[in-house]
C-alpha cells in the first residue's frame, strides 16, 4: 500500500492519465470531466503556490467547503506539503467556525464561495491568527475591502495554480521531493465531529488510518477503472471522504451530485453511475417517493406494485433463511426448514420473476443499467428500507464506522451481503463485545461495541482527557454503539449507549426502532422520542415528538373533505389527531415486537420539518439533545397533560 495519500494518487495518475477522475457539474446540469493527471498536476501547482506563500508541513490549513472538484484538488495539493486539514461544510455556523478555526490554530482558511469568506470575517476577532483566505468561487468586492481592513489577504484558488504552476518550473522537483517526505503516520486531518452531542471534537487521523482500510475495501465496494460512482454527500464527513478514497484508488470517477430528489435522479439518468454511497435517509427520500407516486397512481398500478412487492419481500425472507443470508445467533436447523420451505419458495419464484419483469424492471431502471449498489452508511439503516430494495432487487449494503475509525469498521460485501448485518470487520480492524465492567461477552451476547486496529484515530486534538476516556490501555476504542456479533462474525447494531432511554421504572429502551417503525408510516415524516422532560429528569413513559408528511396529509384531508386551507389549524385538527392517534397505537405495538413499556403515551405534531444545522447533522442524523432544547416547552407539556 502507499504511504500517504498524495502519493496513492500520484500512482493513479501515472497509471491511468487519461481516466476521468472527476466529473464536475455545471450549472446548466452538464457534467464536465477532468481526467487523473489534470486532477493530479492541479493539486501538485496549489501544492507550489502554498509553498511560495510560506506553508510546511504541519500547519493547519481550514477547508470550508462542500463536495466539489476543487476540495479533492486542494486537499490532496496542502497534503502533499505534510499540512492538514481542518474541513467543515458551508452549514457550519458562524459559531462553529470560530471554535473549529481558532482552536487549530488555523493560519490559512480555504472557503468555498462568498458566503462563507462573510462568516469567516464575521469571526475574526476570535481568529487572531489568520492571515489569509483562499476562496474557490469569487469573491465581492465588500469582503475583500473588509478582510483588508482587519488583515486578511483574499486569494483565488485558481490564480493560485496558476502562479504555483509557474513556481514549479523555477522550482522543478521541490513540490515532488516534499511529497516523497510523506509517512504513513503523518496527520493527514483534524476532523471536527458534528457535535450531536455538544462541543465538536477534533478527531486527528493520518494517511495510514485511511489508507488501511482500502486493502479490503476495493474487494467489498469493487469498481474497475472508468465506472462512476455518484456522491452527494458533504465531503468534509470522514464517510463520504473515505468513500472518495475507495473510488479513486480503482482509478474510478466521482461524479458530484446533490441529494435533493429532482437533481439526483435527473443525475442519475445522465450519469448512469455504478454505486452511490449515501446516508440512509437518502434511500429513505427514495422509498418514501416511489411510493408516493404510486399511491397518486392508484387503482390497479397500485394495487399491482402492493401485491409484487409483499410477494417478492415473503420470496426473499424464505431464500435469505435457506442460504444463510441473514444475521444468526444460533443453530438455524435447516435440516428441518428446507423440506418445510422449499415448496413455497419454488412457488413463489415464479411471481417474484413476473414482478422483476412488469414492475420492479421500471424501478432499477431510474438508477440506470449499469448501477451495481448502494452504500449506506452514516447513521442507522432501517429494516423497512432494508427490506425494500432487497425485495426489488436493487443492492444497498450497509456500513459501520465513527470519525475516530476514520471511518470504517466494517461493511457487507456487495457480492456475498448478509441481511441486516454491517458485514464482518475489515482487515487490520479487530471488534469485540464487552458489559459495562468491560468483561469481554463473545458473540450472540448484546454489549457494548468496541474497535482496535489501523483505522483507530491518534486521539482528540488537545484533549488528552477525552481521548483516554474513550480508549482502554490496550488499545481498544469505545465505540459508544450497542452491538452483537453473529455465529458468524458479522456486526448487527442494536442502538447508540448514549441515546438509551432509562425510565424510573428502571426500563432501558433504544429509542431508534420506535423511531424508524414510526417513521414507515406514510404520514409521518420524522419523529424523535423521548422519556425525559425538559428538565432531563427520567420520566415513566415514553413521548415523541412528530412531524407530519405535509404533502400525505394534505392529501388525505382533501379525501375526507377537512378543511386544509391552513396547516397549522390542520394539524390541530381533531380528526388528523385521531389518525395520528390510531397511526401511532397501531405501529408501536406487541403485535409489532413492542414491548408494552415501549409504547407512545402522548405526541405532539410539529409543522417544521428538521433542517440541517438546526436539528439535524450534516449527516441528517438527529442532534437529540438540540431538539430537546428547541421543543422543551413542548416535551414539558406533553409530560403534564397525561395525568399518571
Amino acid at each position: 500500500m502507499e504511504q500517504t495519500l498524495p502519493k496513492l494518487v500520484q500512482a493513479i495518475a501515472e497509471k491511468y492519465p487519461e481516466v476521468n477522475a472527476q466529473y464536475s457539474r455545471t450549472k446548466t446540469g452538464d457534467f464536465i470531466p477532468t481526467n487523473y493527471h489534470d486532477f493530479f498536476q492541479k493539486s501538485l501547482d496549489f501544492a507550489g503556490s502554498l509553498l511560495e506563500l510560506g506553508l510546511k508541513r504541519g500547519d493547519r490549513i481550514g477547508l470550508i467547503s462542500d463536495d466539489r472538484k476543487e476540495w479533492q484538488q486542494a486537499d490532496i495539493g496542502l497534503l502533499t506539503i505534510g499540512a492538514i486539514d481542518t474541513p467543515r461544510g458551508c452549514d457550519a455556523s458562524e459559531k462553529d467556525l470560530s471554535y473549529i478555526l481558532s482552536f487549530a490554530e488555523c493560519q490559512t482558511v480555504i472557503a468555498e464561495n462568498n458566503s462563507q469568506v462573510k462568516k469567516i470575517l464575521n469571526v475574526k476577532e476570535s481568529l487572531p491568527l489568520l492571515k489569509r483566505i483562499i476562496a474557490f468561487d469569487s469573491v465581492d468586492g465588500d469582503e475583500v475591502h473588509r478582510a483588508s481592513d482587519c488583515g486578511v489577504e483574499i486569494l483565488s484558488f485558481d490564480t493560485l495554480c496558476e502562479q504555483g504552476h509557474a513556481w514549479r518550473k523555477t522550482n522543478p522537483d521541490f513540490v515532488e521531493n516534499e511529497l516523497n517526505k510523506g509517512q504513513w503516520d503523518d496527520l493527514a486531518t483534524i476532523i471536527f465531529t458534528s457535535g450531536t452531542t455538544g462541543t465538536p471534537k477534533g478527531v486527528m487521523l493520518t494517511h495510514g488510518n485511511f489508507i488501511a482500510q482500502l486493502d479490503e475495501l476495493k474487494e467489498r465496494i469493487f469498481l474497475n477503472p472508468g465506472e462512476k460512482a455518484l456522491c452527494v454527500l458533504p465531503v468534509w464527513h470522514v464517510f463520504q471522504r473515505e468513500c472518495e478514497y475507495v473510488i479513486m484508488s480503482q482509478a474510478a470517477s466521482i461524479c458530484y451530485s446533490k441529494p435533493i430528489g429532482s437533481i439526483l435522479l435527473a443525475d442519475f439518468q445522465k450519469i448512469n453511475p455504478h454505486i452511490m454511497p449515501a446516508v440512509p435517509r437518502v434511500f429513505e427520500a427514495i422509498y418514501d417517493g416511489v411510493w408516493r407516486k404510486m399511491r397518486k397512481a392508484g387503482g390497479i398500478t397500485l394495487a399491482m406494485f402492493r401485491f409484487f412487492v409483499n410477494e417478492s419481500i415473503l420470496w426473499c425472507k424464505i431464500d435469505r433463511k435457506l442460504r444463510r443470508k441473514q444475521a444468526r445467533f444460533g443453530g438455524d436447523h435447516l435440516e428441518f426448514w428446507w423440506p418445510v420451505l422449499v415448496l413455497p419458495w419454488l412457488l413463489l419464484y415464479p411471481l417474484r420473476l413476473l414482478g422483476k419483469l412488469l414492475v420492479f424492471r421500471k424501478l432499477k431502471a431510474v438508477v440506470g443499467k449499469n448501477f451495481r449498489a448502494g452504500i449506506a452508511g452514516g447513521g442507522a439503516y432501517p429494516a423497512y428500507i432494508d427490506e425494500f430494495f432487497w425485495a426489488v432487487g436493487i443492492e444497498v449494503v450497509e456500513g459501520y464506522g465513527l470519525t475516530e475509525t476514520a471511518p470504517v469498521v466494517s461493511v457487507r460485501p456487495i457480492a456475498d451481503p448478509v441481511f441486516r448485518t454491517v458485514g464482518t470487520p475489515i482487515r487490520h480492524v479487530e471488534v469485540r463485545i464487552v458489559d459495562d465492567n468491560g468483561n469481554v461477552l463473545g458473540k450472540c451476547r448484546k454489549g457494548n461495541l468496541q474497535v482496535r486496529g489501523a483505522t483507530v484515530m491518534k486521539g482528540y486534538y488537545k484533549r488528552d482527557d477525552l481521548t483516554q476516556k474513550v480508549m482502554t490501555p490496550d488499545g481498544w476504542f469505545d465505540t459508544g454503539d450497542i452491538g452483537i456479533l453473529t455465529v458468524d462474525n458479522e456486526i448487527q447494531l442494536r442502538g447508540r449507549k448514549k441515546d438509551t432511554i432509562v425510565l424510573m421504572g428502571g426500563e432501558n429502551i433504544e429509542p431508534v426502532p420506535i423511531e424508524q417503525k414510526l417513521n414507515t408510516s406514510r404520514f409521518i415524516e420524522s419523529s424523535m422520542v423521548t422519556g425525559t422532560n425538559e428538565k432531563g429528569e427520567d420520566q415513566r413513559y415514553l413521548v415523541a415528538l412528530i412531524v407530519p408528511c405535509k404533502d400525505e396529509l394534505v392529501a388525505y384531508a382533501k379525501e375526507n373533505s377537512i378543511p386544509c386551507e391552513d396547516y397549522e389549524a390542520l394539524v390541530k385538527n381533531e380528526q388528523i389527531k385521531k389518525l395520528f392517534t390510531e397511526q401511532v397505537a397501531d405501529l408501536i405495538s406487541t403485535k409489532n415486537g413492542f414491548k408494552p413499556f415501549e409504547k407512545i403515551s402522548v405526541f405532539e405534531l410539529i409543522t417544521k420539518s428538521f433542517e440541517v444545522g438546526v436539528e439535524l447533522s450534516a449527516k441528517q442524523d438527529m442532534m437529540r439533545f438540540r431538539i430537546a432544547d428547541i421543543y422543551k416547552d413542548k416535551i414539558a407539556k406533553l409530560y403534564t397533560s397525561k395525568k399518571d
